[in-house]
């Protein structure tokens, strides 16, 4: 029988909320939050594309088609338009500066770089949106939710779309 871990009571509860900046995931995060409330560490995080490496070193076949300096600015506007939705995000939530949350922006495949972040704080539970995908839609786009649930060191909270 599997059993829930008994936790100190001076262990801090970490809840990492994932967003991508849609209503859907700013809907999750308010359900989760609900749910989870009172917390005492809040990680919001949002995870930028990168810059696929091939874009500058080539493939072999062909040469590069932009300059390091051109990908390094690529990748820092892309930061930045990530700080924009944590930041948007934080408002949209209500948080004030007493309950306001660490923010951080990962770079990188979503569902993977959540993954390494959740083990890394250690995250009590990740609290993520998804969009409910399936078939050929999910094969395609592929499914970050999917991946959290199935890879994340800990609980994972999934909210879909909520009819109103």
């Amino acid at each position: 029988m599997w059993a829930w871990p008994v936790r100190d009571t001076l262990d801090m509860t970490t809840v990492m909320l994932c967003t991508d900046g849609s209503d859907l995931a700013l809907d999750a995060l308010r359900q989760g939050l609900a749910l989870l409330a009172p917390a005492d560490r809040l990680v919001l995080v949002t995870v930028a594309p990168g810059v696929d490496p091939s874009l500058v070193t080539g493939t072999g076949f062909a040469g590069g088609v932009m300059s390091i300096d051109d990908k390094e600015a690529l990748l820092e506007r892309e930061r930045q338009e990530a700080q924009e939705i944590l930041d948007e995000t934080v408002t949209e939530l209500g948080l004030d500066s007493a309950s306001a949350p660490e923010t951080m922006v990962l770079v990188g495949d979503p569902g993977h770089e959540i993954c390494e972040l959740a083990t890394f704080l250690p995250a009590d539970v990740v609290v993520i949106g998804t969009h409910g995908r399936s078939g050929i839609k999910r094969a395609m786009m592929g499914s970050t939710s999917d991946h959290v649930v199935r890879h994340a060191a800990c609980p994972v909270l999934v909210q879909g779309r909520v009819d109103t």
